[in-house]
């Protein structure tokens, strides 16, 4: 009988600790959650455009990067002017 009950308990502490482990981690944050972030931004001007320009913005102009590594400039949107700031992760933003 002892034995029994202990090929059921087995599985049953192996799932218990497998989802605890689960339950115990954390998501990050979004990487859009709180953009622009500051930080070290390696990306070139080049490649600030681009990122830009992927997310549906065309005439990208004036770009320079901030004290807090973060590419800011204007562009336009949908026949709209628009500030757009691109920041170390390549999150595009515009408010």
């Amino acid at each position: 009988m002892p034995l029994k009950k202990l090929a059921l308990m087995v599985p049953l502490v192996i799932a218990l600790g497998v989802t605890g482990n689960a339950l115990a981690q954390t998501s990050p944050p979004k990487s859009d959650d709180k953009a622009p972030m500051a930080g070290a931004n390696s990306f070139t001007e080049g490649q600030a455009k681009s990122r830009i320009e992927g997310a549906g913005f065309t005439q990208v102009t004036g770009l320079k990067k901030d004290d807090q590594g973060v590419w800011r400039g204007s562009a336009m949107k949908d026949g709209k002017q628009a500030t757009v700031s691109v920041d170390f992760r390549g999150n595009v933003v515009s408010p």
